[in-house]
C-alpha cells in the first residue's frame, strides 16, 4: 500500500484533536493537500458517515480537487467511485461520501448533511461572504457520528479578514491556527521562495511566505510608488509605439500612456489624458495627438459589453473601429490581483513615471487609500489609477510559482 509523508504543519492539521482548526499557510506550503489528507484520513477514521469539500468554485474542484482524491485514493488501493454533475460527489466505498460544492453562491449550501468538513482558501472570499459561508457549513454538519464534528479550514492569509476575526481576534475553545511557512515544505523545487521573493512586493512576503496575518487593506493603496524613486524624464520619441491604459466612465475618462525602454523591460507614464467625457472623444484625442504613433490600447474588460456612448457598439468596439491594437482579456484580474502587479512593479523599477508629464497619474498614485478594507473611490482617484494599472496587470501580471508535491505516507 502507499505510504505518505507529510510535512511537519500538514501532519499537525490532519492529527490536531482541535474542533475547527484552520492552517493558515504561505504559498507552496501544501493548503489544499493538508485539505484533502484531512479529508481522506478523516473519512477513513470514522466510516459510515459523510464529509464535506468546499472551494472558492467548481472549476478548481475540477481541476484540482478531484484529480488529487482519486489520484491519493487509486494509491491507497481504496475503492471509490466519482460521480460528477449533479451529485458532484466521491462515494468511497465501505467509509462513506464526500461531498463536493462551491462556495460562489452561499445560499445554495443547502439541502444535504455530514459529519465533518474541510473548506479551502476561505480568505479569498471577502469577510461577510466567507462568514455567510461558515455559517452555512456550519448548519451542514449535522450528522451524528461518534465524537464531535468538526470544520477544518485552509488558507492563505489574506489581510485582516474573516480567519484572522474568527480564529486570532476572536478566538472561543476549539479553534486553534497551525500556522505553515513556505519554507516547511521540504519538495518544493530550487529556486520556489526566490521567485516569489522576486515577484511580490516586500510588504506581502510575511503573508505569503510565512503564512501571516498582516495589513494588506488600509493605507495607501500603492505603497511601492515613491515620487523620486520611480521618477522618469523620458518622453514621446518621434514614430515610437505607445502603449495606453485606458478606463470608461462618461465624463471621467481617464488614460495614461507608456513608452517602452531597455528592450521593453521598464515602462514609462509619459502622458495622460484626463476627464475626458466619453470614449468618442478618448479616440479622437489618441488619433489626434499620436497620428505618427503606433497606438496599442489596454481598456477595462468590462468595455466589451458597456455600451456608454452608441447603443449598437461597445466601448472596446469603438476603439478597434478606430484602428487601435487593443489588447484586453476576457475578463479584468482580481484588484488585489492588478494593485499587486502594480506595486511590484514599481518596487522591481519596472514601471517609472514622469510626474511633471503625468502629474494627476503621480498624485494619485500616491493619495489613493483604502476604505473599508477596498481602494477608495469616492474622490475620483480610483479612474485614473485604473487607467495606469491596466496595461501592467496585462504584461506583468503576478505569477505565482507552481510546485508539486510529492506526498507519501502509510495507511
Amino acid at each position: 500500500m502507499a505510504s505518505i509523508e507529510p510535512t511537519v504543519p500538514q501532519y499537525k492539521y490532519m492529527m490536531t484533536g482541535a474542533r475547527f482548526p484552520a492552517f493558515v499557510a504561505g504559498f507552496g506550503a501544501g493548503k489544499t493537500e493538508a485539505a484533502i489528507l484531512r479529508c481522506i484520513t478523516g473519512l477513513l477514521a470514522n466510516p459510515g458517515v459523510n464529509r464535506g469539500f468546499y472551494e472558492p468554485t467548481y472549476d478548481l474542484i475540477r481541476m484540482i480537487a478531484w484529480p488529487r482524491f482519486e489520484q491519493i485514493l487509486t494509491e491507497l488501493e481504496i475503492p471509490y467511485r466519482l460521480q460528477k454533475t449533479p451529485l458532484n460527489q466521491i462515494d468511497v466505498q465501505g467509509y462513506g461520501t464526500v461531498m463536493f460544492r462551491s462556495m460562489e453562491n452561499p445560499n445554495r449550501i443547502v439541502g444535504y448533511e455530514h459529519a465533518d468538513a474541510d473548506i479551502d482558501e476561505l480568505d479569498t472570499l471577502k469577510r461577510d461572504d466567507a462568514a455567510h459561508v461558515w455559517r452555512q457549513v456550519m448548519a451542514r454538519n449535522r450528522q451524528k457520528k461518534n465524537g464531535f464534528n468538526t470544520i477544518g479550514v485552509t488558507t492563505t492569509p489574506e489581510g485582516f479578514k474573516f480567519v484572522y476575526e474568527q480564529w486570532r481576534k476572536e478566538a472561543k475553545p476549539g479553534y486553534e491556527i497551525i500556522q505553515a511557512p513556505t519554507k516547511s515544505n521540504p519538495h518544493l523545487p530550487d529556486g520556489y521562495i526566490e521567485s516569489l521573493q522576486s515577484a511580490y512586493p516586500e510588504h506581502l512576503l510575511q503573508a505569503y511566505l510565512e503564512g501571516r496575518f498582516v495589513n494588506l487593506t488600509s493605507g495607501t493603496v500603492y505603497t511601492s510608488y515613491n515620487r523620486h524613486a520611480c521618477s522618469s524624464d523620458e518622453e514621446i520619441r518621434e514614430g515610437e509605439p505607445l502603449f495606453i491604459g485606458c478606463d470608461f466612465n462618461v465624463t471621467k475618462q481617464a488614460a495614461t500612456v507608456y513608452v517602452q525602454r531597455d528592450g521593453g523591460r521598464t515602462w514609462h507614464a509619459v502622458d495622460e489624458l484626463v476627464n475626458m467625457y466619453d470614449t468618442p472623444e478618448m479616440v479622437k484625442i489618441i488619433q489626434s495627438r499620436y497620428s505618427e504613433n503606433q497606438v496599442y490600447i489596454y481598456p477595462d474588460a468590462s468595455g466589451k459589453s458597456r455600451k456608454t456612448v452608441d447603443a449598437s457598439k461597445s466601448d472596446i468596439a469603438l476603439l478597434e473601429q478606430a484602428g487601435l491594437w487593443v489588447r484586453v482579456n476576457k475578463r479584468n484580474p482580481m484588484v488585489k490581483d492588478r494593485i499587486m502587479a502594480m506595486n511590484a512593479a514599481l518596487e522591481s523599477g519596472r514601471v517609472k513615471v514622469n510626474a511633471s508629464k503625468c502629474p494627476v497619474t503621480a498624485e494619485c498614485l500616491e493619495q489613493q487609500v483604502y476604505k473599508n478594507g477596498e481602494p477608495d473611490k469616492s474622490n475620483g482617484r480610483d479612474h485614473q489609477n485604473d487607467a495606469t494599472t491596466y496595461p501592467i496587470a496585462y504584461e506583468m501580471p503576478i505569477v505565482k510559482p507552481v510546485a508539486h508535491v510529492p506526498i507519501r505516507f502509510t495507511l
